[in-house]
């Protein structure tokens, strides 16, 4: 083989050369890998929605390179791990789970020339946790001293993180300055000086660059704080107006309004979730004091101010023009409402006057003018105009002569004189030349007018009014004409007549013939139309003076009382008569089930009107709900239903079926209608003894005494329960389908607890709703108490009792405290005895424990919504148990009127308390009490008694307790001497006596 170097030809520099080829064989022209990519360090956040890692890995190389990766330095089995993929160079890693893909990777490339592996680089899992739910206390500090508030970042990986503090509102972040700084190692807030604008709600904002998350820690739960308060307001009747209340808290407050001096108006509204109390067309009865209270499970606050409406100037009288006869008197009155109370004033003629009211006494010519009245206040002004005219003029009648008048014979006549005069004239009459002055028939009205009682044809001629008054004089004549008075010549009279019938009612007249003649036909006061009515009522055609009225087809609405009247231009008289139209009865009223039996119902109906016909019997038909089949007649108890009947017992229905019922009355002129259909009615009962509260922590228990059955009235029978809190609006419900259910228990993390509610209940049935029950006032239930009994402190007794007492908790809402204690050796659980006692104490005794035993004891205070936290634990020892065996008594002697009782010294067991001295009781026999002595000594003189028989009871006592018992019988003898008395000894074992303490030996 000739090797020609390319390298070679080119450097002789005799060689000239045009073109140079350099043939080299294949391997020697291909190259080993060399990295142009290679894996990083990678952070995979935990909860990326990516769901997969990439590591990057390319290498140039000739004949290209193959790739495999290490993890740990161990090579991955990409084959046998569903995990891990290749793509190129690059490894993906999907779904990646941080126990296993945890770990410092690499990537090995190589072809024929060799491999290569590329730098190392590790997988973590970034995560930032949640902060703790542990609520964060608040933090209280002075004005004007510094502060440091604790971020306590949650736990997280990387280290890197960004801290930033929220004051109050997200995303108004605190900016940092010479008084306030954050330090980005721990996050937390430093404040140098603290001034009444930092106080609030602060909120730690954690953010990791690396995994692009951020956290907000929860804000310091604290009591509600009214920051926005609504002043003290004046509104004119009419207006609109809005009260804003606002609170910060954390929970977020609710916002509550109410009316300290009676509800709310009924033109209210709130909204802006309770921060805006809107008060439409206000009302001077809308005024009063109004309360926000803002409330939260940490605290409330309330805030108040008063609403005060006043209003615009109104004219409740006003001043209107009008002409006035001169020298009269004349009172211009001007009354205005408003609040302030408004000033009035007067001008005249644009010139003011110092006068509420103006009265004139005598008006002259200057009094004429124009007026004007005006109203003021601070919210306006208001005026009223008005001209006065002054007028003097003779008597004239050019405008209103005395007019000719008819009269009918017997009747009466006025006849007017109003003629125009100023000042007001004095007025007189004549007829003819015959002057006029009152008497029982004639008199001459005040205004002038002239009346005439029971006038005859001789009144018939002419009548002259004259006017007189400091001006002048005038008269007018008039002519009064008598005509023949109407008379009823033909009166209806009574009648009646069966429905479908015909009649006609009788009515003719005399009059006078100069006079036209009319007939009006009324039917109980109203009058009859002819037209509308033509079908059953007609005129007598022949007109005249006969104005009979024909009743045609009647039916029972026509029956009642026809009044005919006659009347001409001058006079009327009128005539009447009755009409009965007997018939068919008419529908029974109320039909209603008052008794539901299994298959028999009781109706019981009101009689309707029998149309002048007694009812003779009555027909109750039924039809089942279901099918809805023609009626049927029903079989009844009595069978037949006498027409004086208004129930009947309808049998042999099928149970648990619905049924329509309706009762038909007959006479002997036929059936009635059918009453009204009684079906399945809405309710008509409700629930009652509504009452309820308590129950455990946030629920609101709502309790009723159930409808009976028979008071149904129809399927899907239930309740539906209506509750608020008593300042909102709205009721919220709830349905109970069950018609036996007792109570429902709403619960709700939001109530706050012992919260005033308002409750009502009522029933429904597959036709509707009944009436609502009375409204009841209860309580939602307490929160368990808070607060941990404190300076608890106990100290054994006995050998089974001890005393525990604590310092009371300041809570209001405790019943009681439950003091529980147990062996320290034993399961505290499943051993542990409970005392409870009331909230009015704070010691107890504790009994029935063993003797020389470790005893561990906790209180813990308690409500009806349940326990609150115990307390921390007391230790106390119990005394080793008392004596077990009772004393023996060695001796007894007789000394005068006593006995001598001697006994041995009891000597305690290993396990029992040491001896303290004896009791010794002395009691009659038959009885458990009697005197008891204490003693140190072994003997002890008692006085016998002459009658009866006596027992002796001698004991031990320890600080233990009290030892078993060792007894003698004294018998007491009034016939021996008192130093030979007889005595008997007995010994028993232990006993449990009744002991009552006399004195010490």
């Amino acid at each position: 083989m000739v090797r020609v170097c390319c390298d070679d030809v080119v450097s002789d520099p005799t060689v000239v050369l045009t073109h140079v080829v350099c043939l080299l064989p294949d391997w020697a022209t291909g190259y080993g890998p060399v990295f142009e990519d290679q894996p990083v360090d990678t952070i995979y956040p935990e909860e990326s929605p990516e769901a997969k890692i990439t590591m990057s890995c390319r290498a140039r190389a000739h004949p290209p390179a193959t790739y495999r990766w290490r993890l740990n330095s161990t090579d991955i089995d990409l084959d046998g791990d569903n995990h891990f993929t290749l793509v190129g160079g690059n490894l993906v890693i999907s779904d990646p789970i941080k126990n296993k893909h945890v770990g410092r990777y690499a990537c090995v490339a190589s072809n024929d020339y060799g491999a290569l592996v590329s730098r190392e680089a590790t997988v973590q899992f970034g995560y930032l946790d949640f902060f703790s739910s542990e609520e964060r206390e608040a933090v209280y500090v002075k004005e004007g001293q510094g502060a440091v508030l604790l971020c306590a970042p949650p736990p997280h990986y990387p280290d890197e993180l960004s801290f930033r503090w929220i004051l109050n509102e997200f995303p108004i972040f605190i900016p940092l300055d010479k008084r306030r700084f954050v330090s980005q190692t721990t996050g937390n807030l430093y404040i140098s000086k603290v001034d009444s604008s930092d106080s609030g709600n602060y909120s730690c904002f954690v953010s990791s660059p690396s995994i692009a998350k951020s956290l907000l820690v929860f804000p310091l739960k604290y009591p509600a704080d009214i920051k926005v308060k609504f002043p003290d307001t004046s509104a004119l009747v009419g207006q609109n107006i809005t009260l804003e209340c606002f609170a910060l808290g954390n929970p977020i407050p609710q916002i509550r309004w109410r009316k300290m001096d009676g509800e709310l108006p009924s033109n209210h509204e709130v909204s802006m979730a309770g921060a805006h109390l809107h008060l439409y067309n206000v009302q001077y009865e809308d005024e009063g004091t109004y309360e926000c209270e803002a409330l939260n499970s940490k605290g409330k606050d309330r805030h108040r101010a008063r609403v005060s409406v006043e209003a615009f100037p109104e004219w409740t009288e006003s001043i209107s023009s009008t002409e006035r006869d001169i020298s009269s008197d004349y009172t211009m009155s001007c009354v205005a409402s408003g609040k302030p109370k408004p000033h009035i004033r007067w001008l005249k003629d644009s010139y003011q006057y110092e006068k509420h009211n103006l009265t004139f006494s005598g008006l002259t010519f200057e009094d004429s003018g124009m007026y004007q009245c005006i109203a003021e206040n601070r919210h306006g002004v208001i005026y009223a105009n008005a001209e006065l005219r002054v007028i003097a003029c003779p008597p004239t009648f050019e405008h209103n002569p005395v007019r000719r008048n008819l009269a009918a014979k017997n009747g009466r006549v006025v006849i007017e004189c109003r003629p125009k005069a100023a000042p007001k004239p004095s007025l007189s009459w004549s007829k003819g030349t015959e002057l006029l002055f009152n008497s029982t028939r004639v008199f001459i009205w005040e205004d002038g007018s002239l009346e005439i009682l029971n006038v005859t044809r001789a009144d018939e001629g002419q009548y002259t009014c004259f006017a007189e008054n400091d001006r002048g004089k005038a008269n007018s004549t008039g002519y009064l004409s008598i005509t023949e008075a109407t008379k009823i010549t033909l009166a209806p009279s009574n009648t009646d007549v069966k429905v479908g019938e015909s009649t006609s009612m009788q009515c003719a007249a005399s009059h006078d013939s100069t006079l036209d003649i009319t007939f009006v036909w009324t039917l109980d006061g109203r009058a009859i139309d002819f037209d509308r009515e033509g079908s059953h009522f007609e005129r007598n055609p022949s007109g005249g003076s006969s104005g009979e009225l024909l009743i045609k087809n009647a039916h029972l609405n026509h029956a009642g009382r026809y009044t005919c009247t006659a009347q001409t231009p001058v006079d009327n008289v009128t005539a009447a008569a009755d009409l009965v139209v007997r018939g068919p009865p008419g529908p029974s009223g109320g039909v209603r089930v008052d008794d539901i039996k299994e298959k028999s119902v009781r109706l019981t109906w009101s009689r309707g009107t029998d149309n002048h016909s007694p009812i003779s019997r009555y027909t109750v038909q039924f039809r089942d709900f279901f099918s809805q089949e023609d009626w049927r007649d029903a079989t009844t108890s009595p069978a037949d239903v006498e027409g004086n009947a208004e129930t009947a017992t309808v049998l042999d229905l099928f149970p648990w079926t619905e049924y329509e019922f309706r009762v038909i009355a007959t006479n002997t002129l036929g059936t009635g209608e059918p009453s009204n259909v009684f079906s399945s009615p809405v309710p008509v009962v409700a629930p009652s003894d509504i009452g309820g509260g308590g129950g455990t922590s946030r629920e609101l228990t709502i309790k009723w005494t159930p409808v009976q059955p028979q008071y149904y009235y129809g399927r899907n029978f239930g309740y539906i329960i209506a509750f608020k809190p008593k300042n909102d609006l709205e009721w919220m419900k709830v349905t109970v389908a069950d018609p036996q259910a007792r109570h429902y228990v709403h619960k709700d993390p939001s109530i706050p607890p012992s919260t005033e509610f308002l409750v009502k209940v009522k029933a429904f049935n597959i036709k509707g709703e009944g009436p609502y029950s009375l409204t009841a006032v209860i309580y939602s239930a307490q929160d368990v108490p808070s607060e941990v009994p404190v300076s608890v402190e106990a100290k054994a007794l006995s050998a089974s009792e001890a005393i525990v007492w604590w310092l009371p908790v300041t809570q209001h809402a405790v019943d009681g405290y439950q003091i529980r204690f147990w062996r320290n050796a034993e399961d505290s659980e499943a051993s542990s005895q409970k005392v409870v006692v009331s909230s009015r104490e704070n010691q107890t005794k504790l009994e029935n424990m063993k003797p020389g035993s470790q005893y561990l004891i906790e209180v813990r205070a308690f409500n009806a919504a349940g326990f609150g936290p115990p307390s921390q634990h007391v230790q106390i020892h119990t005394k080793k148990a008392p004596p077990s065996r009772p004393p023996k008594i060695i001796g007894k002697k007789l000394k005068g009127t006593s006995v001598n009782i001697a006994w041995e010294h009891v000597e305690p067991l290993a396990n029992e308390s040491t001896i303290d001295g004896y009791k010794v009781l002395y009691r009659q026999a038959g009885y458990s009490t009697g005197v008891l002595y204490t003693t140190d000594k072994r003997f002890i003189d008692l006085p016998i008694h002459k009658k009866g028989d006596y027992v002796v009871e001698v004991r031990a006592h320890s600080k233990g307790g009290d030892g078993a018992v060792a007894q003698i019988r004294i018998s007491g003898n009034t016939s021996i001497a008192p130093n030979k008395g007889t005595m008997q000894l007995f010994r028993s074992g232990s006993c449990v006596s009744l002991l009552l303490e006399h004195g010490v030996l």
